[in-house]
């Protein structure tokens, strides 16, 4: 069956030039963004009771953006001056970028890993008689705390902000072509706001070996995979799957 309709499980990119946006023209398919999921900020208070208090802290660790929105907003509701020998430590180089919103970066001591967060490690283990505070979500990577803990520094994770599943019921008489996935939590937001899904001729695109997982563990019959030889996005993924079965240049 031919695909005219996909649905991304993300909000729709903010740049022109993105590869959605070339795949809907080059194929003339209809791409819709809807975040299945979507981020909500921990209050202060809540952050009080995990027993944090930001002065006790001399080193952050960022592993998203989100991360960096969130310690500065948190740092407000607590009016902590945020000291400029404060030391950050960016997992990829786009989110020490994204810093510069909230400070001067020429004046701050910031460390980039390369991309993962195990990148990380060498520099922190340099610096490692620092308190490291590192806030991030109630969903953390296990890679995360499994590379602190061997580095044997001083670490405390606070749980600044939560993956909510969004309220989909709008979608309830909706249909797409294929479905787009990027994280088990989106998958069990699709079967949260419809338990009585039925895939039927829907084709299921997932990104990522958890992805998949979850996928597989709800019954999903999965027709696009990413990433995968020849297509490590999802971009590559669905238009690779798109030529294939609408079999037209």
């Amino acid at each position: 069956m031919k695909v005219k309709t996909i649905l991304v499980s993300q909000p729709e990119p903010k740049v022109e030039n993105s590869p959605y946006f070339d795949l809907q023209n080059k194929w003339k398919v209809k791409v819709d963004f809807r975040p299945f999921i979507h981020v909500e900020g921990v209050p202060a208070k809540e952050i009080r009771a995990q027993k944090i208090d930001l002065n006790n802290y001399t080193a952050i660790i960022f592993t998203s953006k989100n991360s960096v929105d969130h310690f500065f907003r948190v740092a407000e509701e607590m009016r902590y001056k945020v000291p400029e020998d404060l030391k950050y430590f960016c997992q990829a180089e786009a989110i020490a970028f994204y810093l510069q919103k909230y400070v001067v970066y020429r004046k701050r001591k910031i460390y980039v890993g390369q991309k993962e967060f195990a990148d990380l490690a060498p520099l922190i283990k340099k610096y490692k008689d620092e308190k490291f505070l590192l806030p991030n979500t109630d969903q953390l990577n296990a890679d995360v705390p499994q590379t602190l803990e061997s580095l044997k520094v001083d670490w405390k994770q606070g749980i600044f902000y939560k993956t909510v599943m969004s309220d989909l019921s709008d979608l309830k008489d909706v249909y797409y072509d294929v479905l787009a996935f990027f994280s088990p939590t989106g998958i069990k937001s699709l079967f949260k706001n419809f338990p009585d899904f039925q895939q039927n001729n829907t084709r299921i695109a997932v990104f990522g070996e958890t992805t998949k997982k979850e996928a597989l563990e709800h019954g999903l019959r999965i027709d696009i995979m990413a990433p995968a030889p020849g297509t490590p996005s999802m971009t590559g993924a669905l238009e690779k799957y798109v030529a294939e079965v609408n079999k037209t240049k």
